[in-house]
């Protein structure tokens, strides 16, 4: 009794599913784990520390000396002499009135773009692991695809054996069974190859160990998407990530001018001092230093135009971006939508009429009706029609993740960041 239960207890863990590798949780690492998810993250924290330096007063100076009379070294003629001291002087410099200000809005302006670029850098490396995922699951229906054509092929070579050894078919057609064999499995091959390139660019992203082994991934079909082309426009134009960072920009490119036109007005310096003199009178001192702007001709003015130059430029890069964007989005959602149709096609018309196609042939050939060259021809037509059918699949989902980084957008359960 014992062993029978032993044997059903085999037989069950044999038909428990392979391990399947989770997309959400590859994402989850390469948010944590992915060098350049962190090293934007680093950036973004050093820019966050700009502002408070920027708008911080210019260090204070302490000068301590001496002033001797007669002879060179300290205190000589000191409490005899009234032009013999000893003591120490602090001085303050200020920036003209509102440019600390406007050197720490300048700050951070950079701060916020650079919180763009760290969105921008997460969406980056989560659409290309998405992709790269859905690449690998891509590979594993291809190879599901071979060996499901293997064995038909197969078995059409036991076919043609059978009507070779009773004289109904020639050499000719064993060997071009034989051949097609030979051709699967060079596709295998390839598809292999594939799939490991594609595990090792995972491994990658996600920053395991490069011979660490993954799962199989889930190829979910793709669902058309519930936003329009309109919308999804819209939508970047108020969150894409890198519209946002040329806006940021801008900003900053519009208070530099402005901080370039306060340049015309002198910073100055503030100076207090105490000077012991021995026997006589303690002396004190403040002064006030000014800088004059005297080379505005050359410096202040060529700042200024620099700055109104940066200004329009950003401005242009910010209308590049948008176009650049809007034509990448619109090109993306196309795609994924004609490929979702494409899909479907293939799915309820084009692959079950090529079937019912083969099966009528092989049935044919089988009697004789039909020869063996249709009967390929039929084979290599729905092979390249289920091929089509998941590259189609593969395609919508990429084209889907490719719009999420261009939007900022989670269009799929689970879309992240």
């Amino acid at each position: 009794m014992s062993t029978r239960l032993l044997a059903c207890a085999l037989a069950c863990v044999c038909l428990l599913p392979a391990e399947t590798l989770s997309l959400q949780q590859l994402i989850a690492e390469a948010l944590d784990r992915n060098p350049e998810v962190l090293a934007a993250q680093k950036n973004l924290e050093a820019a966050r520390q700009r502002p408070d330096q920027e708008s911080a007063l210019p260090d204070t100076m302490v000068s301590v000396g001496y002033a001797s009379s007669g002879r060179p070294w300290p205190g000589a003629g000191l409490g005899r002499e009234p032009i013999a001291n000893a003591g120490f002087m602090v001085t303050q410099e200020f920036p003209f009135f509102g440019k600390r200000r406007l050197r720490g809005d300048i700050a951070r302006k950079e701060a916020q773009a650079e919180s763009d670029q760290y969105q921008s850098v997460q969406w980056r490396v989560v659409s290309q692991l998405k992709q790269a995922y859905y690449q690998l699951a891509h590979s594993y229906q291809l190879r599901d695809v071979l060996e499901r054509n293997k064995a038909l092929l197969d078995k059409m070579r036991k076919v043609t054996e059978i009507r070779y050894s009773v004289g109904k078919a020639s050499q000719q057609d064993v060997f071009k069974i034989q051949t097609q064999l030979s051709l699967m499995e060079v596709r295998s091959i390839q598809v292999e190859r594939e799939q490991h390139t594609k595990e090792a660019e995972l491994l990658s992203l996600a920053n395991r160990a490069p011979t660490e082994k993954l799962g199989e991934p889930v190829m979910p079909v793709p669902q058309p998407l519930a936003v329009s082309l309109e919308q999804l426009l819209a939508a970047a134009n108020g969150k894409a990530p890198a519209l946002d960072r040329d806006r940021r920009m801008i900003e900053r490119n519009q208070i530099a001018l402005n901080l370039a036109r306060k340049d015309y007005y002198p910073d100055y310096a503030v100076s207090a001092g105490y000077f012991n003199m021995g026997r006589m009178a303690d002396m004190y001192q403040v002064r006030l230093d000014i800088k004059l702007p005297t080379s505005f001709f050359r410096k202040q003015r060529s700042a200024e135009t620099e700055q109104v130059s940066r200004l329009a430029a950003a401005r242009r890069m910010l209308e590049a971006t948008a176009q650049s964007l809007a034509f990448r989005i619109k090109d993306e959602f196309l795609l994924a939508q004609t490929s979702i149709r494409l899909m479907r096609a293939y799915e309820f018309a084009v692959v079950p009429q090529a079937s019912l196609a083969l099966e009528s042939s092989l049935s044919s050939y089988e009697t004789g009706a039909v020869d063996l060259l249709t009967v390929l021809s039929n084979f290599q037509t729905i092979l390249e029609y289920q091929e089509n059918y998941h590259d189609e699949m593969m395609n919508a989902h990429m084209a889907i993740a490719r719009l999420e980084e261009l939007t900022g957008l989670s269009l799929v359960e689970g879309g992240r960041p």
